[in-house]
């Protein structure tokens, strides 16, 4: 078995750098041609994904699709992969004061959101059950960039400094093998 992830193609809101977590923001034309180009490229490299399970939101959900289309198989949306609710930061610019702090005290709830423990928790959950679920396939998970950095961390381990400085790229493509996570739960 082998889980490979990625984050969503661009929206509008990425583009312009707000802060976007639950808000259902559409793919824009540079996201829908990353989507494309990330479906193209599973085919053309053979990558063998046999699930496509993938966040509620619109943006994932399109994302999806396209790799789904091209593997002919459905997506499985998952609602432990939406995206971080970032309360009162949510459509705010990047660089708003208190939002980095904010969001590196693991245990505290953003004001009106969740804490770094609490979408840790939900996306545990779901990485834990894939391989009692899926036992055997290779099951590809499109999510947002909050909830990948959350799979690397599951994945490779990650101080807080690496944990608060990790970026994964729009339709970028990672993966791990279960049986090589270094903290067997």
């Amino acid at each position: 078995m082998k889980v490979f992830f990625t984050r969503h193609g661009e929206t509008e809101w990425n583009r312009r750098d707000i802060i976007l977590g639950r808000e259902d923001i559409p793919l824009n034309e540079t996201g829908r041609e990353q989507a494309a180009a990330l479906a193209q490229r599973i085919e053309d490299e053979k990558i063998p994904i046999d699930v496509i399970i993938c966040s509620p939101l619109s943006r994932a959900v399109e994302t999806a699709g396209y790799c789904a289309r091209k593997l002919d198989i459905d997506v499985i949306t998952d609602q432990r992969l939406i995206e971080w609710d970032f309360g009162e930061y949510e459509g705010k610019d990047r660089h708003t004061p208190g939002y980095q702090q904010a969001k590196g005290e693991f245990a505290v709830r953003l004001p009106g959101g969740e804490s770094v423990f609490d979408v840790t928790a939900r996306v545990y959950a779901l990485l834990d059950e894939l391989p009692r679920k899926y036992p055997g396939k290779n099951v590809l998970l499109v999510c947002h960039g909050g909830v990948c950095r959350i799979i690397e961390c599951y994945a490779r381990g990650l101080t807080h400094y690496e944990f608060m400085h990790f970026f994964m790229g729009n339709c970028e493509l990672r993966s791990y093998d279960p049986q090589d996570i270094s903290v067997k739960r």
